[in-house]
């Protein structure tokens, strides 16, 4: 049992207080970015030198460092989104009016430079790891953006809970580009398809024979999905999941009224 329960407890851990720090350091007055970047970008040069050296570790230790490393790339890949570093070539707000492609393509340019970057994100840890026992930390990196993205289109389509107090000012303009809806046609497909993937991670993790590393990596994926349908539900929902990161919201941090948008 030691080899689910630590990892998913440990998931569940460094999910939600990673994602506070995040907001926390976005959300910190502007002088401080060039540090807390620098500190980020070293950061995660250390877990892509601490993946290579344990991707052919298959113990379960080696399961939650592969997932810690994955977690802090990605992290990375987030913390410069949201300081502003790398977003699109487009930053202003939408342009008023526009509807269907052509928002979406407006949409597309605010975010290309950080869509380019978590791309480039996945190839770097395919080629650090190609030929490893222990692909962990691209699985959850693999995870998380596949759950973004995801994420992402919903919000861009409409939906009840769009969370902008957790947006830091100087991304004020990237609201513009949300929608507000009761839900979308797209929302009941993400998450069917997402629970039938963590479905069938629970299975995986469960099966006869598997070795402790299978049953914790499976049981760290599993979690990850788990969480991330969670997620997904919040968006919806008339629930304050925003309470779960209160303690990381700075006077920085943007705390609009509810508006009505059309998408």
């Amino acid at each position: 049992m030691s080899d689910v329960i630590l990892p998913v407890l440990y998931t569940l851990f460094v999910w939600w207080f990673g994602t506070g720090v995040i907001i926390y350091l976005d959300g910190l007055p502007r002088w401080t970015t060039r540090w807390t970047l620098l500190a980020a970008t070293a950061l995660t040069g250390a877990a892509a030198w601490g993946m290579v050296t344990t991707a052919d570790d298959t113990t379960v230790a080696g399961a939650l460092a592969g997932f810690t490393y994955g977690l802090i790339i990605w992290g990375w890949q987030e913390f410069s989104f949201f300081t502003g570093l790398l977003t699109g070539p487009r930053r202003t707000p939408c342009p008023a009016g526009i509807k269907g492609w052509e928002r979406f393509r407006c949409a597309t340019e605010a975010v290309l430079w950080h869509e380019l970057a978590i791309l480039a994100g996945a190839v770097l840890i395919v080629v650090l790891t190609w030929g490893a026992d222990n692909k962990m930390a691209l699985w959850t990196y693999l995870v998380l953006w596949g759950m973004r993205q995801s994420a992402k289109f919903n919000v861009f389509l409409g939906v009840r809970n769009l969370n902008e107090e957790f947006v830091p000012d100087h991304l004020a303009w990237l609201t513009t580009y949300f929608a507000r809806r009761p839900i979308n046609l797209l929302f009941p497909f993400s998450v069917t398809v997402s629970t039938v993937i963590w479905a069938w991670m629970v299975m995986q993790a469960g099966l006869h024979g598997a070795i402790p590393f299978e049953v914790a990596s499976w049981s760290i994926l599993a979690t990850l999905m788990a969480l991330a349908v969670l997620e997904h539900w919040f968006l919806v929902l008339p629930l304050p999941a925003a309470a779960l990161w209160k303690w990381s919201l700075t006077p920085n941090h943007m705390h609009p009224d509810a508006t009505d948008d059309d998408p």
